[in-house]
């Protein structure tokens, strides 16, 4: 077992590593529970629960890659986990983290772990780096270990408007995906799908998809229903904080509460929609 893999495994705690599988996996699947082990109901997209985040102890782990084949070991299976619990293709998932990171490579990656160059934008508490970009000094989302990179760039993708269509896609369409992010405005690069593509193409990166959906999860979404609850603010709540929580945006939230600024009162109560999968 290499010490990248020990390193993976010390800082997400709650995964054991998995050495008898036919490839190299980072973290051992979750069991399912006894209660949907005796029923025949297959795994929903929507049961996120299964997939737990790691604790963050406040420490930066750092993971060495050394070429785009590592960086696909040792990411894979946390790209399936995150197409399981939020429906974006592990191909995409990878081919964006490759592309954008450089394949762990890049100067931004290497000293924040931000895998997918996503930037600060209105909501974002959590720490942050500046980083010469489009413009000089922009900012750029902190992440202490790479698996909070990938679980926010589900929350970034599944919970912005923009983006919302993608989700009507086939969870095997990696072409309508690449296409449909550019379109969103993920990238200015013309070439932007195209090198999504290639890179999936290339190294085959479909075959990730392929297994998640011979596991029973379904190849495409079906209608949502919409339900309305209530959330009473908590101190140490913020809308950051709650939009990770009943995934729903920072944008969807102030507009369905009418809300001016971030500012929130404690005993304050805001009205959350949130979106149930009928698979």
């Amino acid at each position: 077992m290499s010490i990248r893999s020990l390193v993976l495994i010390i800082g997400l705690l709650v995964f054991l590593a998995s050495c008898g599988s036919k490839k190299r996996t980072t973290y051992k699947k979750p069991e399912r529970t006894a209660r949907e082990q005796a029923s025949n109901k297959s795994p929903s997209v929507e049961e996120k629960s299964d997939y737990p985040m790691p604790v963050d102890d406040g420490k930066f782990v750092s993971i060495a890659i050394t070429d785009i084949q590592d960086y696909i070991n040792t990411f894979s299976e946390i790209a399936q986990f995150e197409m399981k619990a939020y429906g974006i293709p592990a191909s995409i998932t990878l081919a964006q983290g490759i592309l954008e990171s450089g394949y762990g490579q890049g100067e931004l990656t290497r000293k924040t772990n931000n895998h997918f160059g996503i930037k600060c934008h209105a909501g974002w508490n959590g720490a942050y780096e500046s980083h010469d970009d489009d413009e000089k000094g922009e900012c750029f989302r902190k992440y202490n270990h790479p698996m909070y990179s990938f679980r926010d760039h589900s929350i970034f993708l599944s919970t912005r408007a923009r983006y919302a269509s993608l989700f009507d896609l086939r969870r095997d369409d990696y072409k309508g995906w690449a296409h449909g992010l550019r379109a969103a405005g993920y990238a200015t690069d013309r070439r932007y799908p195209q090198k999504l593509i290639d890179f999936i193409e290339r190294y085959q990166l479909y075959k990730y998809d392929q297994e998640v959906l011979q596991d029973g999860y379904s190849v495409k979404r079906e209608p949502k229903a919409v339900f309305y609850s209530r959330h009473t603010v908590q101190k140490g709540d913020t809308l950051y904080s709650l939009s990770r929580k009943y995934f729903i945006s920072v944008p969807d939230l102030m507009e369905l509460n009418n809300l001016k600024d971030h500012n929130l009162a404690i005993g304050q109560v805001l009205k959350i929609r949130t979106e149930h999968s009928r698979q």
